[in-house]
């Protein structure tokens, strides 16, 4: 009798060779549509179902099912929107820690720059780069494909990939255009990954964690002239918590969403908005350069997996305690006027 090992990723049933699939019993997929039952099994177990003279072995890596392969570094790391800004500052502190990092960005030409910079400096064995354009679903397959053939396993995936459409308008003078940019890229892009995610790290003996960028709004305060912005952003911290429930519910206890707060970066994108006096204020107080908040985020980040620890984590660059003291310091004794943009 012939052996088929069948892999049961999260969007998948298991089905059985032959003409006709097999149907699986109401326990078998009620608690996590997809994800066989795990109770009473032991590591290397499997599951066994016949059909046509075929045997299929559904095997399982994670979830919960005896005792996982410790995660230890160098860690393989994946990157979404990394060819420039903040993503691509913390590609660069991974691998100065020695690390490896899978690049990605909708643009061929900032990925093919940007990978091949970074191979010059850290070498061709710790740098991949792929074209990924996180709106589309088959894009985001493909880069968990890209990554498992690299790599073959993502310990660490942190989804950076943002857009503001570079609009800084009232909402009622926003285009549909701009629109769907926003929130094409900023929420159905962020769901896409979290979900490729954890389908491709749930089964790893590793297991793996997914650490969501929050931004402006994310707290719940008003983001006039970028509105759409704001209420993705805030989106963002709504839809970690929901996963964070979803895979304690159905008992995955080797997959851990976090959230990842750099606060105010001076990338392109958040100078571009630069333009009126309340913005130059605030970015002049708040902001810091891409290659300092990763100074603190990267160590941060790879202290979780360090730790072995598989518990929710909020990561904040710029605490509400930072924030005041700076705010103090500027109006008591003019701190950081002018730092990056004029204001008078």
């Amino acid at each position: 009798m012939a052996t088929v090992a069948a892999p049961l990723p999260l969007r998948a049933t298991a089905c059985c060779a032959g003409a006709a699939p097999c149907r699986l019993s109401s326990s078998d997929g009620a608690r996590f549509p997809g994800r066989p039952v795990q109770r009473g099994l032991v590591a290397g177990a499997c599951r066994r179902r016949d059909s046509a003279g075929f045997r299929v072995e559904a095997l399982f890596g994670g979830g919960g099912v005896g005792p996982k392969e410790p995660m230890v570094p160098p860690y393989n790391v994946l990157i979404t929107g990394s060819t420039k800004g903040i993503g691509y500052a913390l590609a660069k502190k991974f691998l100065k820690a020695g690390d490896n990092v899978v690049i990605c960005s909708r643009s061929a030409e900032r990925v093919e720059s940007a990978a091949s910079d970074l191979k010059k400096e850290f070498g061709e064995q710790h740098v991949w780069g792929a074209v990924c354009d996180v709106r589309e679903g088959k894009d985001v397959k493909a880069l968990v494909d890209f990554a498992r053939d690299k790599l073959g396993y993502i310990d660490i995936w942190i989804n950076n990939a943002g857009s503001n459409a570079y609009s800084f308008k009232p909402l009622v003078e926003t285009s549909d255009e701009a629109l769907i940019e926003v929130i094409t890229t900023n929420t159905l892009g962020l769901m896409l990954c979290c979900r490729e995610a954890i389908n491709m790290m749930w089964s790893q003996p590793r297991g793996g964690h997914i650490f969501n960028i929050d931004g402006a709004g994310s707290d719940g305060r008003p983001t006039p002239r970028f509105a759409a912005y704001g209420a993705t952003k805030r989106s963002v911290v709504h839809l970690t918590k929901s996963l964070q429930a979803e895979l304690q519910m159905n008992e995955v206890n080797n997959v851990v969403v976090h959230n990842l707060s750099p606060g105010m970066v001076t990338t392109e994108l958040l100078m571009s908005g630069a333009t009126t006096k309340q913005a130059k204020f605030f970015i002049n107080i708040l902001a810091e350069p891409p290659e300092v908040v990763a100074d603190y985020l990267v160590p941060n980040i790879r202290a979780i997996p360090a730790n072995q620890s598989m518990k929710p984590t909020y990561i904040r660059f710029l605490t509400g305690l930072k924030a005041y003291s700076r705010i103090f310091s500027r109006l008591a004794f003019g701190a950081r006027r002018n730092k990056y943009v004029a204001e008078d």
